[in-house]
């Protein structure tokens, strides 16, 4: 999943009206924002796949700290109280926690059965990623739901609310195209793709300085 996750946090506004568009991206997207680090540090592992088709070009030898089911429940009991403790918001707190596991139902539905239930347990997956078509038609129809949901939640107050909203999105939509179409990474870039990886990270403050110019 890509633009599925953020679908989610889109969706989302609907139902945690309190809570930055920024935190409703960040915890769909949280294991993936963690992954690279734990790769570059050792405690994951990844390759690059010669020849792989689109969504296949990177075999996920071993994530159970980032992507087992186990631990994102974890984070996102942490995140929720994190949360909750700083806003006294009960609501917005379990909606988030929603989200970060979302992540891993998603990628259940998309991945390869390479997605361990808890560090070290059995792996599962349902492999959409198989049919390119079916994961496009799929995602697709996410986003334009969950994007339509945050719309229709939200209003613009000025210009910006509008340009801005739009010009993010086309930019989402354009990096899941490259995704798809583009070439893939070099054999051996792995520590490349770790470090591209971390500059999604980029993606939560433009959703938060978007959400502040929408109520």
């Amino acid at each position: 999943m890509f633009i599925g996750h953020f679908a989610a946090g889109f969706a989302a506004k609907r139902w945690a009206p309190k809570v930055s568009l920024g935190l409703l991206v960040l915890a769909p997207l949280l294991l993936d924002v963690l992954w690279p680090f734990y790769s570059l540090a050792g405690i994951e592992r990844f390759r690059i796949q010669a020849g792989g088709a689109p969504f296949h070009n990177l075999v996920f030898e071993s994530y159970p700290w980032s992507h087992s089911l186990l631990m994102a429940v974890l984070y996102g009991v942490v995140m929720a109280a994190l949360y909750q403790w700083r806003t006294g918001d009960v609501r917005g707190a379990r909606v988030l926690a929603a989200l970060v596991v979302s992540h891993w139902v998603f990628d259940w539905v998309t991945h390869d059965p390479d997605l361990p239930i808890w560090p070290g347990g059995p792996t599962t997956g349902l492999g959409l990623w198989r049919s390119v078509p079916g994961t496009v038609a799929v995602e697709s129809l996410l986003f334009v739901v969950g994007v339509g949901l945050y719309l229709g939640a939200t209003r613009s107050k000025d210009r910006i609310g509008v340009v801005a909203l739009w010009t993010f999105l086309a930019l989402i939509v354009l990096l899941y195209a490259i995704s798809i179409v583009g070439p893939p990474p070099p054999l051996g870039a792995e520590r490349l793709v770790s470090l591209t990886a971390m500059t999604f990270l980029i993606v939560l403050p433009i959703a938060w300085w978007i959400d502040k110019h929408r109520k």
